[in-house]
């Protein structure tokens, strides 16, 4: 029996178990993937101060993310196709996140519907908007999501032209997978996958499939998908759909100063330092890197959020530090996912509030909401001196 005390051992349990397309599809980024690898190894540049003597009782990671309590600042970040690295994928991720007490946020590519995860959760989720062109559709979506009741829309603004990942290309990425002799070998040894997709109904994309007309197969699937992302987007549609809304709105996507101005000045609740973790602008900096020049840039006026490269309890800690109010896991809480199911999830999420909590004590706080640049040790070129960067200084 694997014994699992970091990350890293459930990532290695996904590669065994989930086909390589899926599992290729969460461990790759866009072209070189350099933003992919420096969003972890950037985190590995900071350290931290260790304290001694003293008192490290009575310690809580508890805080507010958009004004709603979490065990600890940490959310599920929205994922697509999460439901194909184990069946019922976005179901049971919510589930663990529920009974672990942090938000939960569904991808409007996601194979479970909103619909879906929300007959089988008692408490509300985020849902997360890619912006279509299809407009009759945007509208009927975000109505579903209101009356699934989910407390917060997160809208991503990274996406307007899908990135090239070459590891999907080559995989020929599909849900549900295409069956060829390379993917049929692959499915042959991965038997516990193959039995749990076989107990589901849900092996599409939920929030699209029944809700958009003359999509019958998987080819039409995809022509329809790949036409449907917005370039036309701008900010005068975000405030639009932030209307049309009605509730607290997340903005994803933001790694620049400017855009951090605009967003606060759309009047967004929160806004996700996020280069989509390194899946679409290859050569873009690491979220941990830009995060500074927009804390600067927005300071009180908008929540500042991070995602992209948290791997561990100590990632989230020194992001907290740096002057983040919450963080996103995505892979992270995905090789859980992929490896062990709903059980997973939850090992993912314990790992975390461990490492965080331990870190935290070791560095002489007693409550996430203290920490503060103080207990880091920050190279000195650690943003990087970039001709004209960053803008607002």
């Amino acid at each position: 029996m694997t014994v699992i005390t970091c990350i890293d051992d459930l990532k290695r349990l996904h590669k065994r178990r989930a086909p390589k397309m899926f599992y290729d599809y969460c461990e790759s980024g866009s072209w070189t993937e350099q933003t992919f690898r420096e969003n972890t190894s950037d985190y590995d540049k900071i350290r931290l101060r260790q304290r001694v003597a003293v008192d490290m009782t009575n310690r809580t990671t508890a805080t507010k993310m958009i004004g709603q309590d979490v065990s600890m600042p940490v959310a599920l970040a929205p994922i697509g196709i999460a439901g194909m690295q184990h069946a019922d994928g976005e179901i049971l991720a919510a589930r663990a996140a529920e009974t672990f007490g942090v938000p939960f946020t569904l991808s409007t590519m996601s194979i479970c519907s909103i619909e879906d995860v929300a007959r089988k959760t008692t408490k509300p989720f985020w849902f997360q908007l890619y912006t279509m062109k299809d407009q009759d559709y945007l509208r009927r979506l975000i109505e579903r999501a209101k009356a699934a009741k989910c407390s917060a829309l997160v809208i991503t603004l990274d996406l307007q032209i899908l990135g090239q990942r070459h590891k999907d290309l080559k995989n020929g990425l599909s849900a549900p997978p295409k069956l060829t002799m390379k993917s049929i070998v692959d499915l042959a040894f991965r038997w516990r996958w193959g039995m749990g997709m076989m107990s589901t109904p849900r092996r599409s994309f939920g929030n699209i499939i029944g809700h958009v007309d003359n999509i019958k197969d998987p080819s039409s699937l995809h022509a329809w998908t790949a036409e449907q992302f917005d370039p036309a987007l701008d900010w005068k549609k975000v405030e639009e759909i932030k209307e049309m809304w009605g509730g607290p709105v997340i903005l994803k996507g933001i790694l620049d100063a400017e855009d951090a101005k605009m967003a606060a000045q759309v009047g967004a609740d929160a806004i996700i330092v996020s280069n989509h973790g390194g899946r679409q602008l290859d050569g873009a900096l690491s979220s941990i890197r830009a995060l500074p020049s927009i804390l600067d840039a927005v300071g009180d006026e908008v929540e500042v959020h991070i995602d992209s490269g948290i791997r561990s309890g100590q990632d989230v800690l020194k992001a907290m530090a740096m002057g983040a109010k919450g963080t996103m896991i995505g892979r992270a809480f995905l090789y859980g996912l992929g490896a062990m199911g709903q059980a997973g999830v939850t090992k993912a999420l314990e790992v975390i509030q461990k490492e965080l909590d331990i870190s935290m004590a070791l560095c002489g706080k007693r409550d996430i909401t203290d920490v503060d640049r103080d207990i880091l040790l920050v190279p000195e070129d650690f943003e990087g001196h970039w001709q004209g960067y960053p803008r607002n200084t």
